[in-house]
Protein backbone atom coordinates (compact mmCIF):
# COMPACT_ATOMS: atom_id res chain seq x y z
CA UNK A 1 0.00 0.00 0.00
CA UNK A 2 0.95 3.30 -1.03
CA UNK A 3 2.10 5.61 1.60
CA UNK A 4 -0.03 8.53 3.37
CA UNK A 5 0.95 12.15 2.19
CA UNK A 6 0.87 14.57 5.28
CA UNK A 7 -1.14 17.53 5.11
CA UNK A 8 0.26 20.52 7.25
CA UNK A 9 -3.23 22.49 8.14
CA UNK A 10 -3.12 26.12 8.87
CA UNK A 11 -6.18 28.45 10.01
CA UNK A 12 -10.31 26.45 9.83
CA UNK A 13 -10.08 25.16 6.26
CA UNK A 14 -13.15 23.48 5.46
CA UNK A 15 -13.92 19.98 6.80
CA UNK A 16 -15.98 19.83 3.69
CA UNK A 17 -12.59 21.06 1.66
CA UNK A 18 -10.10 18.36 3.45
CA UNK A 19 -12.79 15.04 2.73
CA UNK A 20 -11.46 15.59 -0.68
CA UNK A 21 -8.43 14.25 0.38
CA UNK A 22 -8.56 10.35 0.81
CA UNK A 23 -8.01 9.27 3.90
CA UNK A 24 -5.85 5.91 2.62
CA UNK A 25 -3.68 8.88 0.67
CA UNK A 26 -3.60 11.44 3.21
CA UNK A 27 -3.13 12.55 6.83
CA UNK A 28 -4.10 16.10 7.65
CA UNK A 29 -3.03 17.59 10.97
CA UNK A 30 -2.00 20.96 12.41
CA UNK A 31 1.25 19.77 13.79
CA UNK A 32 2.77 18.39 11.31
CA UNK A 33 6.77 17.68 11.72
CA UNK A 34 7.73 16.89 8.05
CA UNK A 35 4.71 17.97 6.28
CA UNK A 36 4.35 17.19 2.15
CA UNK A 37 1.97 19.36 1.62
CA UNK A 38 0.24 22.64 3.17
CA UNK A 39 -3.21 23.84 3.14
CA UNK A 40 -4.14 27.15 4.14
CA UNK A 41 -6.19 30.27 4.05
CA UNK A 42 -4.90 33.62 5.70
CA UNK A 43 -1.75 32.43 7.83
CA UNK A 44 1.02 34.52 7.43
CA UNK A 45 3.88 31.86 5.87
CA UNK A 46 6.52 34.89 5.78
CA UNK A 47 7.03 34.59 9.19
CA UNK A 48 7.64 30.42 9.79
CA UNK A 49 10.34 28.51 8.20
CA UNK A 50 8.84 26.07 5.28
CA UNK A 51 10.10 22.57 5.78
CA UNK A 52 12.03 21.18 2.79
CA UNK A 53 9.88 18.46 2.61
CA UNK A 54 7.02 20.57 1.20
CA UNK A 55 6.14 19.80 -2.46
CA UNK A 56 2.70 21.43 -2.64
CA UNK A 57 1.13 24.77 -1.13
CA UNK A 58 -2.68 25.50 -1.19
CA UNK A 59 -4.65 28.67 -0.39
CA UNK A 60 -8.15 28.37 0.25
CA UNK A 61 -8.84 31.82 -1.66
CA UNK A 62 -7.56 33.98 -4.33
CA UNK A 63 -4.83 35.77 -3.11
CA UNK A 64 -1.38 34.76 -2.59
CA UNK A 65 0.25 37.30 -0.62
CA UNK A 66 0.62 35.50 2.43
CA UNK A 67 2.72 32.92 0.69
CA UNK A 68 6.90 33.09 -0.01
CA UNK A 69 5.92 32.46 -3.65
CA UNK A 70 9.33 33.12 -4.85
CA UNK A 71 11.03 30.81 -2.64
CA UNK A 72 8.84 28.51 -3.52
CA UNK A 73 9.64 28.77 -7.16
CA UNK A 74 12.86 28.41 -6.24
CA UNK A 75 12.40 24.94 -4.80
CA UNK A 76 10.21 24.04 -7.40
CA UNK A 77 7.30 24.14 -5.09
CA UNK A 78 4.36 24.91 -6.85
CA UNK A 79 1.43 27.48 -4.55
CA UNK A 80 -2.40 26.88 -6.00
CA UNK A 81 -4.65 29.32 -5.26
CA UNK A 82 -8.95 29.16 -5.86
CA UNK A 83 -9.21 31.99 -8.18
CA UNK A 84 -13.07 32.20 -8.96
CA UNK A 85 -14.46 29.97 -6.10
CA UNK A 86 -15.05 32.96 -3.66
CA UNK A 87 -16.60 35.24 -6.76
CA UNK A 88 -20.06 35.35 -6.05
CA UNK A 89 -19.60 36.48 -2.29
CA UNK A 90 -17.41 39.04 -3.60
CA UNK A 91 -20.03 40.22 -6.14
CA UNK A 92 -22.81 40.45 -3.84
CA UNK A 93 -20.36 42.49 -1.20
CA UNK A 94 -19.40 44.97 -4.20
CA UNK A 95 -23.37 45.24 -5.03
CA UNK A 96 -24.36 45.88 -1.09
CA UNK A 97 -21.40 48.08 -1.04
CA UNK A 98 -23.01 50.37 -3.90
CA UNK A 99 -26.44 50.36 -2.38
CA UNK A 100 -24.61 50.89 1.14
CA UNK A 101 -23.03 54.20 -0.52
CA UNK A 102 -26.09 55.07 -2.44
CA UNK A 103 -28.66 55.44 -0.05
CA UNK A 104 -26.50 56.27 3.14
CA UNK A 105 -27.65 53.54 4.98
CA UNK A 106 -24.10 53.62 7.70
CA UNK A 107 -25.24 56.94 8.59
CA UNK A 108 -28.62 56.02 8.70
CA UNK A 109 -28.18 53.04 10.92
CA UNK A 110 -25.91 54.63 13.43
CA UNK A 111 -28.65 57.90 13.39
CA UNK A 112 -31.56 55.09 14.58
CA UNK A 113 -29.18 53.27 17.21
CA UNK A 114 -28.65 56.65 18.85
CA UNK A 115 -31.92 57.04 19.02
CA UNK A 116 -33.73 56.51 23.03
CA UNK A 117 -36.76 53.83 22.57
CA UNK A 118 -38.25 55.84 25.14
CA UNK A 119 -37.96 59.07 24.53
CA UNK A 120 -42.06 59.66 23.66
CA UNK A 121 -40.23 62.32 20.49
CA UNK A 122 -38.87 59.39 18.54
CA UNK A 123 -41.21 59.03 15.74
CA UNK A 124 -41.02 62.62 15.15
CA UNK A 125 -37.13 62.31 15.52
CA UNK A 126 -37.00 59.15 12.76
CA UNK A 127 -38.97 62.02 10.47
CA UNK A 128 -36.93 64.76 10.71
CA UNK A 129 -33.94 62.70 10.39
CA UNK A 130 -34.45 60.70 7.27
CA UNK A 131 -34.14 63.74 5.77
CA UNK A 132 -30.97 63.93 6.20
CA UNK A 133 -30.11 60.68 4.60
CA UNK A 134 -31.86 61.00 1.87
CA UNK A 135 -29.97 58.71 -1.41
CA UNK A 136 -30.35 57.71 -4.69
CA UNK A 137 -31.10 54.93 -6.85
CA UNK A 138 -28.32 53.22 -8.52
CA UNK A 139 -30.70 52.23 -11.49
CA UNK A 140 -29.22 54.46 -14.60
CA UNK A 141 -25.96 55.03 -13.15
CA UNK A 142 -22.79 53.83 -15.05
CA UNK A 143 -20.76 51.79 -13.04
CA UNK A 144 -17.05 51.14 -13.95
CA UNK A 145 -15.38 47.71 -13.29
CA UNK A 146 -11.83 47.29 -13.59
CA UNK A 147 -10.54 44.15 -14.01
CA UNK A 148 -12.85 41.48 -15.72
CA UNK A 149 -11.92 38.28 -14.54
CA UNK A 150 -14.50 35.80 -12.55
CA UNK A 151 -15.51 38.50 -10.24
CA UNK A 152 -15.63 41.56 -12.55
CA UNK A 153 -18.07 39.46 -14.71
CA UNK A 154 -20.73 38.71 -12.38
CA UNK A 155 -20.48 42.19 -11.30
CA UNK A 156 -21.24 43.36 -14.50
CA UNK A 157 -23.89 41.29 -14.98
CA UNK A 158 -25.53 41.78 -12.36
CA UNK A 159 -25.46 45.25 -12.29
CA UNK A 160 -26.93 45.53 -15.90
CA UNK A 161 -29.95 43.20 -14.40
CA UNK A 162 -30.21 46.16 -11.72
CA UNK A 163 -30.17 48.71 -14.49
CA UNK A 164 -26.82 50.20 -14.85
CA UNK A 165 -24.59 51.63 -17.12
CA UNK A 166 -21.25 48.88 -17.39
CA UNK A 167 -18.06 50.06 -18.79
CA UNK A 168 -15.23 47.36 -18.04
CA UNK A 169 -11.27 47.44 -18.67
CA UNK A 170 -8.94 44.98 -18.38
CA UNK A 171 -5.68 45.04 -20.65
CA UNK A 172 -5.24 41.39 -19.90
CA UNK A 173 -8.58 40.23 -20.25
CA UNK A 174 -8.78 36.06 -20.80
CA UNK A 175 -10.40 34.55 -23.64
CA UNK A 176 -12.55 32.78 -21.56
CA UNK A 177 -12.90 36.25 -19.46
CA UNK A 178 -14.12 37.76 -22.50
CA UNK A 179 -16.61 35.03 -23.02
CA UNK A 180 -18.13 35.44 -20.10
CA UNK A 181 -18.94 39.15 -20.31
CA UNK A 182 -22.07 40.40 -20.94
CA UNK A 183 -22.86 41.84 -24.70
CA UNK A 184 -23.87 45.17 -22.82
CA UNK A 185 -20.85 45.86 -21.20
CA UNK A 186 -18.62 48.77 -22.59
CA UNK A 187 -15.29 48.25 -23.40
CA UNK A 188 -12.73 50.73 -22.37
CA UNK A 189 -9.13 51.37 -23.72
CA UNK A 190 -7.91 52.73 -20.59
CA UNK A 191 -8.30 53.36 -17.25
CA UNK A 192 -8.63 56.77 -17.53
CA UNK A 193 -11.50 56.53 -20.15
CA UNK A 194 -13.19 54.24 -17.19
CA UNK A 195 -12.51 57.04 -14.11
CA UNK A 196 -13.97 59.71 -16.75
CA UNK A 197 -17.23 58.03 -17.39
CA UNK A 198 -18.25 56.22 -14.40
CA UNK A 199 -20.68 57.11 -11.38
CA UNK A 200 -19.34 53.96 -9.35
CA UNK A 201 -15.57 52.63 -9.72
CA UNK A 202 -15.13 48.56 -8.49
CA UNK A 203 -11.42 47.51 -8.59
CA UNK A 204 -10.74 44.03 -9.33
CA UNK A 205 -7.18 43.27 -10.09
CA UNK A 206 -4.63 41.45 -8.24
CA UNK A 207 -1.46 43.67 -6.44
CA UNK A 208 1.38 43.68 -8.14
CA UNK A 209 3.84 46.48 -9.16
CA UNK A 210 1.86 47.16 -12.00
CA UNK A 211 -1.38 47.58 -10.09
CA UNK A 212 0.32 49.00 -6.92
CA UNK A 213 -1.28 52.64 -5.95
CA UNK A 214 -3.03 52.02 -9.50
CA UNK A 215 -5.96 54.94 -7.92
CA UNK A 216 -3.82 57.97 -7.00
CA UNK A 217 -4.63 61.72 -6.89
CA UNK A 218 -3.41 61.95 -10.57
CA UNK A 219 -6.21 59.26 -11.41
CA UNK A 220 -8.48 60.18 -9.01
CA UNK A 221 -8.83 64.15 -10.52
CA UNK A 222 -10.01 62.24 -13.48
CA UNK A 223 -13.20 60.94 -11.80
CA UNK A 224 -16.43 62.02 -12.04
CA UNK A 225 -17.59 64.54 -9.27
CA UNK A 226 -19.00 62.52 -6.52
CA UNK A 227 -18.10 59.75 -7.50
CA UNK A 228 -18.20 56.15 -5.73
CA UNK A 229 -15.03 54.42 -5.27
CA UNK A 230 -15.16 50.48 -4.23
CA UNK A 231 -12.15 48.15 -3.36
CA UNK A 232 -12.51 44.78 -3.13
CA UNK A 233 -9.36 43.99 -4.48
CA UNK A 234 -6.45 44.75 -2.64
CA UNK A 235 -5.70 47.69 -0.06
CA UNK A 236 -2.32 48.26 -2.05
CA UNK A 237 -3.88 49.36 -5.17
CA UNK A 238 -5.43 52.34 -3.74
CA UNK A 239 -3.14 55.66 -2.17
CA UNK A 240 -4.93 56.15 0.95
CA UNK A 241 -3.91 59.65 1.33
CA UNK A 242 -5.20 60.94 -1.88
CA UNK A 243 -8.62 58.72 -1.47
CA UNK A 244 -8.57 61.07 2.14
CA UNK A 245 -8.06 64.22 0.08
CA UNK A 246 -10.64 63.87 -2.43
CA UNK A 247 -12.67 62.87 0.10
CA UNK A 248 -12.19 66.49 2.15
CA UNK A 249 -12.26 68.16 -1.69
CA UNK A 250 -15.83 66.68 -1.83
CA UNK A 251 -14.15 65.07 -5.72
CA UNK A 252 -15.06 61.38 -4.12
CA UNK A 253 -18.57 61.13 -2.71
CA UNK A 254 -17.47 58.07 -1.22
CA UNK A 255 -14.68 55.30 -0.47
CA UNK A 256 -16.40 51.89 0.01
CA UNK A 257 -13.71 49.50 1.45
CA UNK A 258 -12.75 45.82 2.38
CA UNK A 259 -9.33 46.99 4.09
CA UNK A 260 -9.87 48.94 7.08
CA UNK A 261 -6.60 51.20 8.16
CA UNK A 262 -5.56 53.74 10.56
CA UNK A 263 -5.90 56.21 8.24
CA UNK A 264 -9.71 55.75 6.78
CA UNK A 265 -11.61 54.18 9.90
CA UNK A 266 -12.66 57.42 11.41
CA UNK A 267 -13.72 59.24 8.02
CA UNK A 268 -17.68 59.84 7.70
CA UNK A 269 -17.44 59.10 4.01
CA UNK A 270 -15.21 55.91 4.14
CA UNK A 271 -17.45 52.57 4.66
CA UNK A 272 -14.59 50.05 5.55
CA UNK A 273 -15.74 46.47 5.88
CA UNK A 274 -13.27 43.77 7.83
CA UNK A 275 -12.43 41.66 5.14
CA UNK A 276 -15.73 40.28 4.41
CA UNK A 277 -14.99 39.89 0.83
CA UNK A 278 -14.78 35.78 0.98
CA UNK A 279 -16.57 35.46 4.29
CA UNK A 280 -19.50 33.54 3.08
CA UNK A 281 -19.56 29.47 4.30
CA UNK A 282 -20.15 28.83 0.76
CA UNK A 283 -17.09 30.68 -0.44
CA UNK A 284 -15.23 29.05 2.55
CA UNK A 285 -16.24 25.60 1.32
CA UNK A 286 -16.02 26.38 -2.80
CA UNK A 287 -12.09 27.55 -1.98
CA UNK A 288 -11.00 24.62 0.04
CA UNK A 289 -13.12 22.19 -2.62
CA UNK A 290 -11.23 23.51 -5.35
CA UNK A 291 -7.75 23.67 -3.67
CA UNK A 292 -7.89 20.18 -2.01
CA UNK A 293 -8.57 19.03 -5.55
CA UNK A 294 -5.82 20.25 -7.22
CA UNK A 295 -3.30 19.62 -4.33
CA UNK A 296 -4.58 16.37 -4.58
CA UNK A 297 -4.57 15.61 -8.25
CA UNK A 298 -0.92 17.53 -8.10
CA UNK A 299 0.15 15.03 -4.93
CA UNK A 300 -1.01 11.79 -6.62
CA UNK A 301 -0.40 12.65 -10.94
CA UNK A 302 1.72 15.64 -10.77
CA UNK A 303 -1.35 17.86 -12.77
CA UNK A 304 -0.79 21.28 -12.07
CA UNK A 305 -4.13 23.51 -12.27
CA UNK A 306 -4.42 26.85 -11.06
CA UNK A 307 -0.61 27.58 -9.94
CA UNK A 308 0.19 31.20 -9.27
CA UNK A 309 4.05 29.91 -10.25
CA UNK A 310 3.57 26.54 -12.17
CA UNK A 311 1.77 26.60 -15.71
CA UNK A 312 -0.85 24.76 -16.18
CA UNK A 313 0.04 21.08 -17.11
CA UNK A 314 -2.58 18.33 -16.59
CA UNK A 315 -1.98 14.86 -18.60
CA UNK A 316 -4.17 12.26 -18.48
CA UNK A 317 -2.46 8.69 -16.88
CA UNK A 318 -1.78 6.72 -19.81
CA UNK A 319 1.12 4.54 -18.50
CA UNK A 320 1.28 3.72 -14.27
CA UNK A 321 4.45 5.29 -14.69
CA UNK A 322 5.15 9.00 -14.44
CA UNK A 323 7.91 11.19 -13.46
CA UNK A 324 7.03 15.18 -12.76
CA UNK A 325 10.09 17.48 -13.97
CA UNK A 326 10.08 20.93 -12.26
CA UNK A 327 13.19 23.00 -14.14
CA UNK A 328 14.48 26.47 -14.99
CA UNK A 329 13.07 27.58 -18.29
CA UNK A 330 16.53 27.20 -20.31
CA UNK A 331 17.55 25.82 -23.67
CA UNK A 332 18.40 21.60 -24.00
CA UNK A 333 16.33 20.46 -20.69
CA UNK A 334 13.62 17.86 -22.21
CA UNK A 335 16.74 17.33 -24.46
CA UNK A 336 18.57 15.96 -21.30
CA UNK A 337 15.61 14.62 -19.72
CA UNK A 338 14.99 12.10 -22.46
CA UNK A 339 18.74 11.26 -22.69
CA UNK A 340 18.77 10.27 -19.23
CA UNK A 341 15.64 7.96 -19.84
CA UNK A 342 16.82 6.99 -23.18
CA UNK A 343 20.11 5.87 -21.92
CA UNK A 344 18.28 3.95 -19.49
CA UNK A 345 16.09 2.39 -22.19
CA UNK A 346 13.25 3.55 -21.02
CA UNK A 347 10.14 3.98 -23.53
CA UNK A 348 8.66 7.57 -23.66
CA UNK A 349 4.58 6.41 -23.83
CA UNK A 350 3.69 10.08 -23.52
CA UNK A 351 5.23 13.61 -22.93
CA UNK A 352 3.59 17.43 -21.61
CA UNK A 353 6.16 20.63 -21.37
CA UNK A 354 4.94 23.95 -20.33
CA UNK A 355 6.82 26.98 -19.17
CA UNK A 356 5.78 30.08 -17.53
CA UNK A 357 8.42 32.75 -16.88
CA UNK A 358 11.62 31.21 -15.55
CA UNK A 359 10.61 27.63 -14.40
CA UNK A 360 9.34 24.80 -16.59
CA UNK A 361 7.09 21.49 -15.82
CA UNK A 362 7.26 18.22 -18.14
CA UNK A 363 5.16 15.22 -17.21
CA UNK A 364 6.75 11.80 -18.58
CA UNK A 365 4.52 9.25 -18.91
CA UNK A 366 7.02 6.05 -19.51
CA UNK A 367 6.02 1.89 -20.53
CA UNK A 368 8.31 0.34 -17.98
CA UNK A 369 9.10 0.93 -13.70
CA UNK A 370 11.58 3.58 -13.72
CA UNK A 371 14.42 3.01 -11.76
CA UNK A 372 15.37 4.79 -8.85
CA UNK A 373 19.48 5.44 -10.37
CA UNK A 374 17.38 7.40 -13.80
CA UNK A 375 15.10 9.49 -10.90
CA UNK A 376 18.82 10.55 -9.38
CA UNK A 377 20.27 11.14 -12.51
CA UNK A 378 17.47 13.70 -13.45
CA UNK A 379 17.66 15.26 -10.32
CA UNK A 380 21.77 15.98 -10.95
CA UNK A 381 20.84 17.78 -13.97
CA UNK A 382 21.70 21.80 -13.61
CA UNK A 383 18.64 23.23 -13.82
CA UNK A 384 16.61 20.67 -12.09
CA UNK A 385 14.46 22.01 -9.27
CA UNK A 386 12.46 19.02 -7.82
CA UNK A 387 11.65 15.34 -9.67
CA UNK A 388 8.96 13.43 -8.05
CA UNK A 389 8.26 9.51 -8.88
CA UNK A 390 4.43 8.89 -9.32
CA UNK A 391 4.06 5.11 -9.71
CA UNK A 392 0.69 3.90 -9.78
CA UNK A 393 -0.63 1.02 -8.73
CA UNK A 394 -2.61 -1.36 -10.54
Amino acid sequence: MADQFQVLIFNNVSQNGLKRLPVERFACAKDVAKPDAILLRSADLHKVEIARSVMAIGRAGSGTNNIPVGEMTKRGVPVFNAPGANANAVKELVLAGMLLAARNIGGAIKFVAALDPKDPEMEKKVEDGKKMFAGYEISGHTLGIVGLGKIGCLVADAAIKLGMNVVGYDPEITVDAAWSLPSQVRRANSLGEVLKSCNFVTLHVPLVDATRKMVNAGSIEQMKQGAVLLNFSRDGVVDEAAVLAALEAKKLGCYVCDFPSPQVNAHPQVIALPHLGASTREAEENCAMMVADQVRDYMLDGNVVNAVNFPNVAMPRESNFRIAIANANVPNMVGQISTAMAEARLNIHNMMNKSKKDLAYTLVDVDSEVPKTVIEQIARIEGVLAVRYLPRED
